[in-house]
């Protein structure tokens, strides 16, 4: 029997089985490509996945239950919702910079949030405003939860800035810094746990680092001193007891 009237002579069906068998791969590979889309909003459907529990990572001055209240997740809700509209809500608090959620099954979400640092506190007429580097007044009550910054007597966005500098790219000074007020229009007194310095309100972060040798100095010599003075080019000038 010729090639030809062997292949008439086969059962349609056997002829159509390699067209089956590429289409049923074509459908799994369809199904593959489009779990992620299909999948959570399968199991969005199961009770499996409710949301039992919230975990909440990074907060210290917001209180957790004020991030529970704007994520307004109830028992009915799944770790498979959407999550950026949680972490949009989460995020429009005035205490908190940014947030992300994450899943972890089968039923918790974990809110990471990143909040905005308080750099100095106002005295007011309820007691202290804090604010951040920005000048921006943060919804943090010191009586309420510790806030170890800087005291100013106003709220002064030069100052702000320099303190928020500082505590980034000198923290061990910053964390020695209990006061800074004005002596001038450009001129500063910052107070440190040691002794007060006074500095131009332009005064880098290099300068500042001159306190460092100075102190060092002073205190093999077993000097005591009242006072150091970088407001001068090139000269750091300290007045003793």
């Amino acid at each position: 029997m010729s090639k030809e009237s062997a292949e008439e002579a086969a059962p349609k069906g056997i002829r159509q089985q390699p067209a089956v068998r590429l289409s049923l791969i074509g459908i799994v590979v369809i199904l593959i490509l489009g779990a992620p889309f299909w999948g959570p909003l399968l199991m969005r459907r199961l009770s499996f996945f409710r949301v039992r529990r919230v975990e909440i990572l990074g907060a210290r001055y917001v209180a957790p239950r004020d991030i529970l209240t704007r994520l307004h997740v109830d028992t009915l809700a799944s770790v498979w919702d959407p999550t950026g509209p949680l972490a949009s809500r989460v995020a429009h608090h005035p205490e908190i910079e940014r947030a992300v959620v994450r899943r972890k099954l089968p039923g918790t979400l974990v809110i990471e949030i990143v909040e905005r640092v308080p750099i100095a506190m106002v005295p007011a007429a309820s007691g202290f405003r804090v604010y951040d580097e920005r000048g921006a007044a943060l919804p943090i009550d010191p009586a309420r939860v510790l806030v170890d910054v800087p005291v100013l007597m106003e709220r002064d966005t030069a100052v702000l800035r320099l303190l928020g500098a500082i505590r980034v790219g000198r923290p061990a000074l910053y964390e020695r810094v209990s006061a800074v007020r004005r002596t001038g229009r450009d001129e500063l007194l910052m107070q440190l746990k040691t002794e007060p310095v006074r500095v131009m309100q332009n005064v880098t972060l290099e300068r500042l680092a001159d306190i460092e040798p100075v102190e060092a100095d002073l205190g093999r010599k077993q000097l005591r001193v009242a006072e150091i003075d970088l407001r001068f080019r090139d000269q750091v000038i300290a007045r003793l007891q």
